[in-house]
């Protein structure tokens, strides 16, 4: 979720300690599950909702796609504890789902099914996403640290960091791919490149320039990096430009195309469809446009519809497009599901601020 925290709460962010997670009023709150969490079915998607900055609100849902029910505060609930401040993102790697709570600087791992807590990894500055090169090595990017941790995920626990030569101020990391021996980030705060690491050795081998705050990264089917910039805003230190979207071979690590947005615009959420052969992200309007494309497409997926479009996924089975709607970034917000031909099935309610998902 590239650009989840306004600028302007960087200061607040630094001086005011993380909100912190730990055990909820059992008179206050249910801890029961329904049938979702003593065994969940078919295929599911989880729903992280970031909840409000700094009081420490975040939840989890969870989506069965083929019963149409949803469960949410299913972390909560499961475990009797608060899941933190700011659900940034998660991945589910052998049954385990690894949660990442940004402001709290800590990753939950729980069973995927049963959404219980297995082990947490603590030690962190503001973890933002995280990335398996193996069953013994992960790295996690940082939003106010320019190192990238290594975690070894049997003992969970930090046991390392790849230096970048970026400073605390205006130095990040942020979404990860893997292509061979090699990892690539997006580095989005107040900067404009793309990082190759050898994970062999651990370190930064290269760097590509993009344009100003590179925001999502993917790796579709042909071997191509695709990233989209944001541009920066009005009265940037930085800069301010028209975002763009990038397509990056993976092989070379060389631009090959650039597609230019209109100034003001702000595309974001850049995601694949489960063939990786067709691009998606929001830009007020929810659109797509196949990798082999030459233009930008002028007709929208989705039509904007006057709300506030947050997150996006794509299911990599049947390619049913969900959208999160935050509404007003203040009461629950709602999950969109449409056909692959942009057909409204269903919707649902989830937390507050819902930004990223994880499929089961």
């Amino acid at each position: 979720m590239g650009g989840r925290f306004l600028h302007t709460l960087a200061v607040s962010a630094l001086v005011v300690s993380c909100m912190g997670y730990g055990p909820m009023d059992e008179e206050r709150f249910d801890t029961g599950l329904s049938d979702a969490g003593s065994g969940v079915t078919g295929r599911g998607l989880f729903i992280l909702n970031e909840g409000h900055f700094m009081y420490g609100d975040a939840s989890l849902s969870y989506y069965d796609t083929e019963r149409r029910a949803v469960e949410n505060e299913v972390f909560a609930r499961a475990n009797a504890q608060k899941l933190g401040d700011v659900a940034q993102s998660m991945v589910i790697r052998d049954g385990i789902g690894w949660v990442v709570v940004n402001n709290s600087g800590v990753i939950f791992a729980i069973d995927a099914n049963t959404f219980r807590e297995v082990g947490r990894v603590k030690g962190f500055t503001s973890p933002r996403y995280i990335h398996f090169v193996s069953d013994e090595k992960a790295y996690v990017t940082q939003i106010w640290d320019p190192r990238i941790c290594i975690v070894d995920p049997s003992s969970f626990s930090v046991t390392g960091y790849i230096e970048t030569d970026m400073d605390y101020d205006s130095g990040s990391t942020e979404q990860m791919v893997g292509f061979g021996d090699y990892v690539f980030t997006n580095c989005w705060s107040y900067q404009n490149r793309i990082l190759k690491i050898d994970t062999r050795t651990d370190e930064v081998v290269d760097e590509l320039v993009v344009g100003i705050q590179p925001a999502s990264l993917v790796l579709d089917c042909n071997g191509k990096l695709w990233t989209v910039t944001d541009g920066g805003y009005e009265g940037s230190p930085y800069g301010y430009e028209a975002p763009s979207l990038w397509r990056i071979d993976a092989e070379t690590f060389k631009v090959e195309r650039r597609f230019d947005f209109r100034k003001g615009e702000h595309p974001s959420e850049l995601q694949l469809n489960g063939a990786g052969d067709t691009l998606y992200w929001i830009n007020d309007d929810i659109w797509r446009m196949e990798v082999s494309a030459d233009n930008l497409p002028v007709r929208p997926f989705i039509e904007y519809s006057g709300t506030l479009y947050y997150g996006l996924t794509v299911n990599p089975v049947n390619g049913d497009v969900y959208v999160a709607d935050a509404i007003d970034y203040d009461q629950n917000g709602t999950v969109l599901r449409y056909s692959p031909d942009g057909e409204l099935t269903d919707s649902f309610t989830v937390g507050i601020t819902p930004g990223a998902f994880c499929w089961r």
